[in-house]
């Protein structure tokens, strides 16, 4: 063996990239002066090309097998240079790896708020946020567009302007779209594919295109929203009037029933006030009356029974307590109807007036309407 063959023996290059990152989209391979020996084996595995770049300009690109680096398969080499067919001629140039994998899981949201007309709730603003899908389709394109000499290139360096496009085309594909905010949960998948292929025309000069695009979630203001909630809760309840006729009961009831509250205090207070009313207007109505001795002792009277004092319902607002007697005048005087509701303690619930035997009376005392013409 010459000495000629064990040196060219020695120095034949091995040139392959194996990547176990998640993110690297282009490598190039490290040699010394960038000398690349003449006959170097390169290899190139499924789901990379290999993108040769001579003295600044694009040489070649390799899709996945064995190459031998010589004159005899690289055609375009040839025209760059010519080369000697022996170990005395290494030649100075670079070799890039570029993933032409998925890069998957890919963020995107818009960082402001978006602008539109909804046919609901007129101009409004919403935001959005989902995932995407970027690949190489193009590798000579990407290096010369996007990578440059960058020795190691990942995704973070261009999902930021991805990111832009997205947000640029999903403003004008929601826009004229014309479907209600409320609609658009139930239209997202229609709309990620949309976006994805107005994108893909837009960063196929970048050589890249865009699989896949998710819209996770479509939001309006917070504002908003409570505003929608409250609304909805509108919808579950039905008739506001007996809603709150029901409130009111319930919480008349409880305050009722809940000794030591403010409001049951309240509620006591207001009834003894028309105890002791009552019991004056008895007693200056009867006068002083003695009475009958039995046994040499005059005997003492009950006290008198203890009236039911009432709370009126109307229009979602409770007055009261009124006496009987407080209710005789207000029937008289019209504002006490059959159809109103009213309650005391120990009633089951709201009634109409009309429907209480005690209360009933006052309205068959009043006088008739004057017959006609009279």
């Amino acid at each position: 063996m010459s000495i000629f063959d064990f040196l060219s023996g020695q120095f034949i290059d091995v040139i392959h990239w194996t990547d176990d990152t998640r993110d690297t989209m282009v490598w190039r391979f490290e040699r010394h002066g960038h000398e690349i020996k003449y006959g170097a084996k390169l290899t190139v595995r499924e789901g990379q090309t290999a993108v040769f770049i001579h003295e600044g300009q694009l040489a070649d690109v390799f899709t996945p097998g064995l190459y031998m680096l010589e004159t005899n398969n690289m055609p375009i080499m040839t025209t760059l240079q010519h080369w000697s067919h022996g170990f005395q001629s290494p030649f100075k140039s670079e070799i890039y790896f570029v993933s032409t994998n998925r890069f998957t899981d890919l963020k995107w949201g818009t960082k402001n708020p978006i602008m539109l007309r909804d046919a609901d709730f007129g101009p409004t603003r919403i935001r959005a946020y989902g995932t995407y899908t970027v690949k190489v389709n193009d590798a000579g394109k990407f290096m010369t567009e996007i990578v440059g000499t960058d020795g190691e290139f990942t995704t973070d360096e261009v999902t930021s302007q991805i990111r832009n496009i997205i947000v640029q085309e999903f403003s004008r594909v929601i826009g004229s779209s014309g479907i209600p905010v409320l609609d658009m949960a139930g239209n997202t998948g229609d709309l990620g594919r949309i976006m994805a292929e107005a994108i893909s025309g837009t960063i196929a000069q970048y050589g890249l295109e865009l699989p896949e695009l998710y819209i996770e979630n479509i939001s309006l203001p917070p504002a908003v929203e409570e505003a929608l909630d409250k609304r909805t809760s509108m919808g579950v309840i039905g008739d506001l009037n007996k809603y709150t006729q029901f409130q009111t009961a319930e919480a008349l009831q409880a305050a009722a029933t809940s000794p030591g509250s403010g409001a049951s205090e309240g509620m006591g207070l207001g009834m003894g006030m028309a105890m002791a009313q009552q019991m004056a207007n008895a007693m200056n109505q009867g006068g002083q009356q003695q009475a009958p001795a039995h046994g040499g002792g005059a005997a003492v009277p009950p006290p008198p029974p203890v009236e039911h004092v009432w709370h009126l319902a109307e229009n979602g607002q409770t007055t009261g307590p009124f006496s009987k007697a407080d209710l005789g005048r207000m029937a008289s005087a019209g504002q006490l109807k059959r159809e109103t509701y009213v309650w005391t303690a120990g009633q089951d619930g709201w009634k109409k007036a009309e429907d209480v035997a005690e209360l009933a009376q006052l309205f068959t005392v009043m006088p008739p309407p004057p017959p006609p013409g009279v």
